[in-house]
């Protein structure tokens, strides 16, 4: 089971706390998610459920304390290129500091970065790992962490909207013998410490594009018609479809030689495709090549060989 983290409507703590489910209720990252999804659940849904956690949620009861630990140095990639289909993973690292009463080698402790979209009190969307982080304690009050962020484009967790930038944070949590599955988990007795924006980075929907060269061989002096798509990964149909109304370099390397240079720029039309001429000078390679865009990553086509004919 994978679930789209919806948050808006939960905010502190408790919200961010599903982030770092205990590992005995990890069993795979279905089983984790699904006490992810668990906590989100009975928080957005106090009518959900009469009982439990919601009952208490509802009533402002039992919230979490404020644990003693901060977080700082926190390092993520620059861009994360998304697709429709498989398992995007990327790792982060911070340093987590921690009071004397924290007790981070306990069982049920457990620490995890994650990326959220929008406001940290009410993020449009949160993304996260399949496993709580894992730290090297260093001293009495510091540890290094390491955890990852997996994302499962296919299984509806992000948006075409989301694409672009996505702040980083991390959270921790001590259940303090608190068991997530029971209903009589008592909230007073965990505690939780997290710190948004740590960090930036570029979630884009990854691009595809491509070029083909026409006729071949051609005479000298004659045109080469060279045409082309750019298309992304739409993430609610799971397919890729056209990027319209961008501009696209089209660049030729001559034989020989290894570095290309730009001819010309060209626009995609409402499906991404493109089309131009050029008249042909000698053998050598066209390709399209795309700078890219804060949500759409830069994107180079394999060059196609043309060779020149007297």
């Amino acid at each position: 089971m994978r679930i789209r983290a919806t948050v808006a409507a939960v905010s502190g703590a408790l919200a961010l706390s599903a982030l770092a489910v205990p590992a005995a209720h990890a069993a795979g990252p279905s089983t984790y998610r699904a006490d992810v999804a668990k906590v989100f659940q009975a928080a957005q849904s106090p009518s959900a459920a009469k009982t439990g956690i919601s009952a208490r949620v509802a009533a402002d009861e039992d919230m979490p304390y404020d644990l003693d630990v901060t977080f700082s140095n926190l390092k993520v990639a620059k861009a994360l290129k998304v697709g429709t289909a498989g398992h995007v993973s990327t790792t982060i690292t911070y340093t987590m500091k921690f009071g004397a009463d924290v007790d981070v080698r306990a069982k049920d402790f457990f620490t995890g970065p994650y990326l959220y979209k929008g406001s940290f009190d009410r993020p449009q969307n949160v993304l996260f790992g399949d496993d709580p982080a894992s730290c090297s304690v260093t001293s009495q009050t510091t540890a290094n962490c390491k955890g990852k962020i997996d994302i499962y484009p296919a299984d509806g967790e992000l948006r075409n909207a989301e694409a672009g930038s996505w702040r980083a944070g991390a959270v921790a949590v001590a259940y303090n013998g608190q068991d997530l599955e029971s209903n009589d988990i008592d909230f007073s007795k965990v505690g939780i410490a997290e710190k948004g924006g740590l960090g930036t980075t570029l979630v884009q929907r990854n691009s595809k594009l491509t070029t083909s060269a026409k006729p071949k061989p051609v005479k000298k002096g004659k045109s080469v018609t060279v045409s082309g798509k750019l298309s992304r990964a739409n993430w609610e149909s799971g397919k890729y479809s056209g990027y319209s109304g961008q501009a696209v370099k089209l660049q030729f390397r001559k034989k020989g030689t290894t570095t290309y240079k730009t001819l010309k720029t060209v626009k995609t039309n409402s499906t991404g495709a493109l089309k131009t001429t050029v008249k042909s000078t000698a053998d050598g390679y066209y390709r399209f090549s795309f700078a890219g865009t804060s949500n759409t990553p830069a994107v180079n086509a394999p060059g196609d060989l043309v060779r020149v004919k007297k």
